[in-house]
């Protein structure tokens, strides 16, 4: 018999109002500080690349350290809570991508789970169909049309044509 049911971690109902309302809530906390910034706008913008992260560090390091060395046509209050504030969303993106990646992965499991099942069912309802059993026929037909370019009667579990598409 097959190898399924390879992740059976399944949401209760409470579990997924829970994940809905810390969802929501979280897009309430952030949208008035979000920004949408067009093609030509991330493009004029950019990111700051890794070696402009080291100037801006050390500048701020002179900044803490002998603020006396600082240019006075800078508004260092909204340079630290810039530089406060990108740091922040930072960390946060980073735990975001963390759980995205975990989820990304569940539903993968999720998804091959299914997918054996359904296959499973191709197999049984061929098997009924050969038999003659009534209403197996338009199944095996209606279910066939995935599996067109394939030999008759090969729903070769693991090929690479069989897998789920990720959506």
């Amino acid at each position: 018999m097959p190898f399924t049911n390879f992740d059976s971690r399944h949401f209760s109902a409470t579990e997924k109002t829970d994940v809905n309302t810390a969802v929501t809530s979280l897009e309430t906390a952030l949208s008035p500080k979000l920004a949408n910034l067009s093609a030509d706008e991330r493009l004029q913008y950019g990111s700051v690349n890794e070696q402009n992260k080291l100037i801006i560090n050390k500048v701020k390091d002179f900044r803490d350290s002998q603020p006396s060395l600082s240019s006075p046509d800078i508004d260092w209050v909204e340079f630290m809570n810039d530089h406060d504030t990108r740091a922040f969303l930072q960390t946060t993106m980073q735990r975001l991508h963390s759980l995205i990646d975990g989820l990304g992965n569940a539903k993968i499991l999720h998804d091959w789970d299914n997918y054996q099942a359904a296959l499973t069912d191709y197999d049984f309802a061929k098997y009924k169909a050969s038999t003659n059993a009534t209403g197996y026929q338009t199944k095996v037909a209606e279910l066939g049309q995935f599996f067109a370019g394939r030999p008759t009667g090969s729903t070769n579990k693991t090929s690479d044509t069989d897998k789920p598409s990720a959506e």
